[in-house]
């Protein structure tokens, strides 16, 4: 069976999975629906990968009943804690997709994305926040990620939720005066805050937080106090994680790479990078926003896992700075 690899980038609102060959061509790739396991469950998430990989072997011509690929893989939201690593590496694993699988958080394939090795700092902030760090020895530092209960603050929909939180109470006088309120009626499209929050109470209106997320930085971006003080919050959140991360491996004073990205940080602009930069002790060109999309670190991930060589790596970056190249979208 020819070399080929399964890459799975399974995020909280969206999986992506490419088939990639051992020369880094790929071969076909497809997008689906978000499915941690964390929020639909095992079986459901299960059923999303299972259908996601058998259009990907449709798309890419591969006969019926034949295995996948030589390795799968998969580095999942919801993948935070070695039990369920360990859980997800048997589902996938039964269900024959290839001979090997390896699992993992979706933030490690965030960090090979984004670097020549692997080694270095990884922050993600998309619906939640995450951050990973591998030493150049192999150490690994991580973070629980579970939420409030395991000390998290970020994410898109805790910034969503915030911006709602701050217009109802600049609203009814507990709050200080922000533009985030006029932004967020106008976001419901209803006349006063009230409306929108009596529609989101008796579920008349559909609702993610994550929504608002935008509009917290557009109104920030604009000059409005308050909604600067929850970016500049974030801001130093991401620079904690890193810096916490350099410090338990003890990287503070070694010039490593520092990787951005989920869609929070993509779409946060050039400002809240620089400010990012400006708190971390590592040299500014060294900390980065990923430019290729995560699939592409969990398939570099499985190419070396496989012994690929660097023509590989660089035959699938160049396909996915240049989409027209990419085959089977």
């Amino acid at each position: 069976m020819t070399e080929r690899v399964l890459a799975v980038d399974g995020g909280n609102s969206k999986t992506a999975m490419a088939l990639v060959d051992l020369d880094g061509r790929v071969l076909a790739q497809v997008r689906g629906p978000g499915a941690s396991p964390q929020n639909i469950g095992l079986d459901r998430s299960l059923e999303v990968f299972e259908g996601l990989a058998r259009e990907v072997a449709r798309r890419a011509g591969l006969p019926a009943g034949e295995p996948i690929a030589a390795h799968t893989a998969a580095y999942l939201a919801g993948a935070d804690l070695p039990r369920e690593e360990d859980d997800l590496r048997a589902a996938i694993g039964a269900r024959g997709w290839s001979a090997t699988t390896v699992v993992g958080n979706d933030t490690f394939a965030l960090l090979r994305a984004g670097t020549a090795d692997g080694i270095g700092v990884a922050v993600v902030c998309g619906a939640g926040i995450n951050c990973v760090a591998v030493a150049p020895d192999g150490r690994v530092h991580r973070f629980p990620a579970l939420g409030r209960i395991s000390g998290d603050w970020g994410g898109g929909a805790h910034l969503g939720s915030e911006a709602l939180w701050l217009a109802a109470r600049a609203d009814d006088g507990r709050g200080e005066p922000t533009a985030l309120l006029d932004a967020v009626v106008a976001h419901f499209g209803t006349t006063t805050l009230a409306e929108a929050v009596e529609l989101l109470h008796f579920g008349e209106v559909g609702f993610d937080p994550n929504e608002l997320c935008p509009l917290l930085f557009e109104v920030a971006a604009a000059g409005d106090a308050v909604a600067r003080a929850v970016v500049d919050r974030l801001v130093e959140e991401v620079a904690l994680l890193a810096r916490v991360s350099l410090a338990r491996l003890g990287l503070l004073a070694e010039p490593v790479d520092v990787v951005l990205g989920g869609g929070v940080l993509t779409g946060a602009g050039n400002a809240v990078v620089d400010a990012v930069r400006a708190r971390l002790p590592v040299p500014a060109d060294r900390v980065r926003v990923v430019d290729v999309p995560p699939v592409v670190g969990a398939a570099l991930l499985g190419l070396d896992a496989l012994g690929a060589g660097p023509a590989a790596e660089t035959r699938l970056r160049a396909a996915y700075r240049e989409p027209a190249a990419v085959g089977g979208r």
